[in-house]
């Protein structure tokens, strides 16, 4: 059991018109301009064509089904962190490639410390060599926004993190978003709504890095106080018990396979179902979604792997350096510049046999974010 599985689970401004300075004018001119773009950029994708499911028809209980509330029409599913434990659901099959989807609303208020987890793995039936797909959400101090982070692991790479991470343009905690993970022999696609925000395309430079077998999906919350926020500096504070993570309209697209039969057998049964889910509207990035995902990227992105030298003095093989930006980044992968925002961000192991494991991040620990607290 690595240590990544194993601690995961557990404006309202006064402004006077004489007084503005040239300094606030041009801020605001910044401002209103980022919320035209944000307004064009966020309707260049269509909704995808998807078919949702109940709890009961693909997932099961991961651990502490007593913070695990399932709705009346069992559509939704709201996780619970107190101070007893925090939850997680898992599917009730492994896929061979697929697309994984659900709508979610985080905790709101003080979130210090939380971390909210939508993700794909193997690590029960691989340990040693398990793949993974990660989608965190980092919780954070009272009026300061959520943060998160995609993350990819092959073949056990845990000691080489491709993490980055990014800020919303909206508030999570107001209303359900839609977050997506695509995951196919050719390429892997994080979206937030119908914006992709991340494309890893497989080289054959990547080997056993790239994601290759059989996964299941997981989501959980759980309690990382000593590295989710401002490198531990501030944790979960009970008194604002229970935190709350909602999940709706799931969809698993792929085909359910057994992770050992895939692997130790020459021939798949899977080809069909491959086919389809290659064909399907979310697995090609159109020019206008390309552009949606440009404009996330040099708007929030605050980290990535693939220009942090300190790191990685040679890019790792699926990097692609893309100079609009490359130049917004030093050399330890970090913003030249802090993230400036406004609008909505103005705000006053587990096992399929329900025993809990907490997570902790192998590439995301103090280090790390003690360095991000003003970001």
């Amino acid at each position: 059991m690595n240590d990544h599985h194993h601690h995961r689970l557990q404006m309202r401004y006064s402004l006077s018109l004489p007084t503005l300075s040239l300094f606030s004018i041009v801020n605001i001119v910044i401002l209103l301009f980022s919320l035209l773009l944000l307004g064009i950029n966020t309707k260049l994708a269509t909704a995808f064509n998807l078919t949702s499911l109940t709890f009961e028809q693909a997932l099961s209980p991961l651990f502490s089904d007593f913070n695990i509330v399932r709705s009346s029409d069992d559509k939704t599913v709201r996780l619970l962190l107190n101070r007893h434990s925090g939850s997680g659901f898992i599917s009730s099959d492994y896929y061979n490639y697929g697309f994984f989807s659900a709508n979610i609303k985080l905790p709101s208020d003080y979130t210090a410390g939380i971390v909210v987890a939508f993700y794909t793995s193997n690590v029960d039936t691989f340990a040693k060599t398990h793949d993974e797909l990660d989608i965190e959400f980092l919780g954070n101090v009272k009026g300061k926004p959520w943060r998160f982070q995609t993350n990819i692991y092959g073949n056990g790479s845990t000691y080489r993190g491709r993490e980055e991470r990014y800020r919303l343009w909206f508030d999570p905690s107001k209303e359900f978003h839609r977050y997506s993970i695509l995951w196919t022999p050719n390429n892997i696609i994080f979206y937030v709504d119908e914006v992709p925000i991340r494309e890893v395309i497989r080289n054959d430079e990547m080997g056993g890095d790239y994601p290759s077998k059989p996964m299941s999906l997981y989501a959980t919350i759980w309690d990382a106080s000593t590295w989710a926020t401002n490198g531990g500096r501030n944790k979960v504070n009970y008194k604002f018990e229970p935190f709350v993570s909602e999940f709706s309209d799931f969809v698993l697209e792929g085909c359910p396979i057994d992770p050992l039969q895939q692997v130790y057998t020459t021939t798949s049964s899977c080809t069909e179902a491959t086919a389809s889910l290659l064909a399907a509207d979310y697995a090609t990035i159109t020019p206008r979604q390309r552009k949606a995902m440009q404009w996330f990227r040099e708007n929030h992105m605050y980290y990535t792997h693939c220009y942090d030298r300190v790191r990685y003095p040679v890019p790792l093989p699926e990097c692609v350096e893309i100079l609009s930006e490359k130049r917004r980044f030093r050399d330890s992968g970090r913003l030249r510049e802090k993230m400036r925002f406004g609008g909505s961000h103005r705000r006053s192991g587990h096992r399929r046999n329900g025993t809990a494991r907490r997570h902790k991040s192998v590439t995301s620990g103090p280090d790390l974010y003690s360095q991000q607290a003003d970001i």
